[in-house]
């Protein structure tokens, strides 16, 4: 089901008190707005809740207002939407919110009582690069990629079929994901393979973009993890099977300081996990196809296809 939540909050922008039309905005949608700044953000009960909203609503918005004009974003994320439900065969329920976020992830995953969603901020595809509103100036084609991408995690994680570790995490806190708990308590291993997944999926559903943008890295950043893809490889296969929040954010996650991604003297690229998750499932979706894939357990799709040295670590 697409969810579109862009008319509620360009009217928080014409309110008069913007803060207080946020708040209200946050109630009406507090089950995804909640879950969305609890896994992106900050605490949405927290002290900084207010200070981020301040931020927001008081933005320069011309960029966004001008993209919108020119762009069927509804479009783009239900066409997005149904390929991706075609390609994984779904047998799960996954709503694509198209939304305006405040700053943080450009496009993300939840679960929300067991039902999965996939976000897209739209502040970040406006083609700008925006300071006040932290937009990353992405282009607006990039939205279905984005879309595919999150969607193929909310089915791993909710799909009836799926023998992800994921998937029975998801399901023990109650049907509701959270970034934080996954990453202190699932391996390495999976979550590589969660984005790896994603990215190759996000290949299908939306072909012809430059190779880099698959990962969300700049060409430079492309380059060099491929530069260093042996020691990448060799670094990642110490702590393939461990699990612990640090490993997720240092494989996966930018702002990491350089002593973090230091590996045999190198300083390894950011989320450089998601380039070592692609090469790590390539062949089990050569051999087994994406339905199967996103539904494997990491086990299963390190032992499927050619083996590599990450994979038999």
């Amino acid at each position: 089901m697409l969810r579109n939540l862009l008319p509620d909050f360009l009217a928080v922008l014409d309110s008069e008190d913007r803060v207080a039309a946020y708040r209200r905005y946050f109630e009406a949608h507090r089950p995804l707005l909640a879950a969305y700044w609890d896994n992106y953000v900050v605490d949405p009960d927290g002290a900084h809740f207010e200070e981020v909203v301040r931020a927001t609503v008081g933005a320069d918005r011309d960029d966004l207002r001008a993209m919108l004009e020119r762009t069927d974003v509804l479009r783009l994320a239900a066409d997005a939407h149904d390929r991706t439900a075609a390609i994984l065969q779904s047998d799960a329920e996954v709503d694509v919110v198209v939304m305006v976020g405040v700053g943080a992830a450009n496009a993300g995953e939840l679960v929300v009582d067991g039902r999965g969603t996939a976000f897209v901020c739209l502040e970040h595809f406006t083609s700008v690069a925006n300071p006040s509103t932290q937009g990353l100036g992405l282009e607006p084609d990039l939205i279905p990629l984005w879309i595919a991408h999150e969607i193929t995690h909310a089915v791993r994680y909710t799909s009836p079929t799926s023998r992800s570790a994921m998937r029975s995490l998801v399901a023990e806190a109650g049907g509701y994901y959270s970034y934080w708990e996954t990453g202190r308590r699932i391996p390495l291993r999976e979550h590589l393979v969660n984005e790896g997944l994603a990215v190759e999926i996000s290949r299908l559903v939306s072909p012809g973009h430059a190779a880099w943008e698959y990962f969300g890295y700049g060409r430079r950043q492309y380059a060099r993890v491929r530069e260093l893809e042996p020691a990448i490889a060799r670094a990642v296969a110490a702590d393939i099977d461990s699990a612990g929040l640090g490993l997720r954010l240092r494989w996966l996650s930018g702002g990491m300081s350089d002593e973090a991604r230091m590996a045999e003297r190198h300083i390894l690229p950011e989320r450089s996990g998601y380039y070592v998750g692609s090469r790590l499932v390539e062949p089990a979706l050569a051999a087994r196809g994406a339905a199967w894939a996103v539904r494997a357990s990491a086990e299963e799709l390190s032992a499927t296809g050619r083996p590599t040295a990450v994979a038999t670590a």
